[in-house]
């Protein structure tokens, strides 16, 4: 069973649908099935979400744990035809796309060595200072269970050197 936060992009109203898999999913959206329980809209979308990450219960919490939700486990994010992008949508990923490369002015990428560095700087083998790449879902409770702050990012990153 995977629970997905959905949107009406009719009347902006957010609710949750329980689905057998992603598979489920995709095929009651391409059958027109999935409705909004508040106005009964048919233009519905996966809204972002950040999955918990559970924690030791001896650990202190620390920052947002999880990685990219957008991405199904075959590598793809999901993609639709149906609607074009609405302009508050539109602005409110700008803001989250200029608060992004804010927090990221100063730090390095470091690719799928995330995990990697952020224990070698946690622990004092590698100076202090601001790192982002990739980490599986499992890497990043890892570190959580190590109290290690890993804060995922809200907009995908190009690594440095490729073209989008």
């Amino acid at each position: 069973m995977i629970v997905f936060d959905l949107i009406c992009a009719d009347g902006e109203h957010r609710f949750e649908g329980w689905f057998g898999s992603s598979k489920d999913y995709e095929e009651q959206l391409h059958r027109g099935l999935l409705t909004c329980p508040v106005c009964a809209g048919t233009n519905i979308a996966k809204a972002a979400m950040a999955p918990s990450v559970g924690r030791k219960g001896n650990q202190q919490a620390v920052a947002a744990k999880s990685t990219d939700s957008r991405v199904e486990s075959h590598g793809l994010a999901p993609v639709s035809n149906k609607m074009a992008m609405p302009a508050e949508y539109q602005e409110m990923i700008g803001k989250l796309a200029k608060a992004q490369a804010n927090l990221l002015v100063d730090s390095e990428w470091v690719g799928d060595k995330f995990a990697e560095r952020a224990r070698d700087i946690h622990y004092g083998d590698e100076d202090e200072k601001s790192i982002h790449g990739t980490a599986t879902q499992e890497d990043v409770a890892d570190l959580v269970d190590e109290g290690i702050a890993a804060l995922p990012l809200p907009l995908p990153v190009i690594p440095p050197g490729t073209k989008n």
